[in-house]
């Protein structure tokens, strides 16, 4: 616009000038005139074409901007939706993980049982055979209570059995016979530890604690005491005691850092809101 209203001041002096001068010199300044009009509007179509190839260009680099954001939004709404549905595979997997670890840890304690029930059947072969020169037993002779009931291994392993079988009042009461005549047997912790689970498969969960709780006292040592304290904290939990139930988890985290129960124990907290980690506190007893 300024350019063309250059070229019109130009032309309107050339006009008003031209009366004064010659009529030659007046053509010759006019033919002048007109060319630099000419070679301006040339400039300005130059100017005007450079400016559209220009703007042409920083369309297309904005376009080319867009599509690029565009696409990465979504190759981040797809890698959190990714990260999402891989944390709930996690979470998944870790409860399936620590379901077929205690179904591992079941059969090893009963091959346990069954090496431990051969080893007494050679023992009491050997036994036998030293004491064959020995007089039998008077008649009417009474065994202790002891003698009356199964081998220790036998009645475990039938218990176990029954227990994976799904035979969970069977298996209850052979628990309960174990624990009755082989309190102190190494067994013995194990024992208490699905009886008090049969307990919490029933939905039972305030007798589950107590019998958690004995797995706990009783037997400090066992191989069942972080799950037993893990399914304390769930028992906990299912009778609406969440801040006992929390506590607990946090403990078996303490205790058991690397076992797969607390691995199981994070996951529960994380579904509840809840911190991994808390200050040692002693854990719940019931009555």
């Amino acid at each position: 616009m300024k350019t063309h209203r250059i070229v019109l001041v130009v032309a309107m002096v050339a006009l008003m000038i031209a009366p004064a001068t010659p009529a030659f010199a007046v053509s010759k300044e006019i033919i002048q005139l007109q060319t630099q009009v000419q070679a301006l509007q040339d400039q300005m179509a130059r100017m005007q074409q450079s400016f559209d190839e220009r703007m042409g260009i920083m369309r297309n680099l904005v376009e080319q901007n867009t599509d690029g954001m565009n696409r990465i939004v979504a190759a981040m709404g797809e890698l959190q939706k990714t990260l999402n549905q891989q944390q709930m595979d996690v979470s998944g997997r870790s409860e399936q993980v620590s379901g077929q670890i205690q179904t591992l840890n079941d059969s090893i304690d009963e091959l346990k049982g069954r090496m431990a029930k051969i080893s007494t059947q050679i023992d009491q072969l050997a036994a036998q055979q030293q004491n064959l020169p020995a007089q039998p037993a008077p008649t009417g002779a009474v065994a202790p209570m002891q003698s009356q009931a199964p081998p220790p291994e036998v009645l475990y392993n039938n218990a176990l059995r029954d227990y994976n079988s799904g035979k969970y009042d069977l298996a209850s009461g052979e628990f309960g016979d174990f624990l009755r005549y082989y309190p102190t047997h190494d067994l013995a912790g194990n024992a208490q530890f699905y009886a008090a689970d049969i307990e919490y498969r029933a939905g039972n969960f305030e007798q589950a604690v107590v019998g958690y709780d004995k797995v706990l006292e009783q037997y400090p040592g066992g191989n069942k005491s972080s799950a037993a304290q893990l399914k304390k904290g769930l028992a906990l939990i299912q009778l609406g005691e969440k801040q006992a139930g929390t506590k607990e988890l946090q403990s078996l985290i303490q205790r058991y850092p690397r076992s797969i129960e607390a691995t199981t124990a994070r996951d529960q907290l994380r579904k509840l809101g809840a911190s991994g980690s808390a200050k040692p506190s002693a854990a719940r007893r019931r009555p």
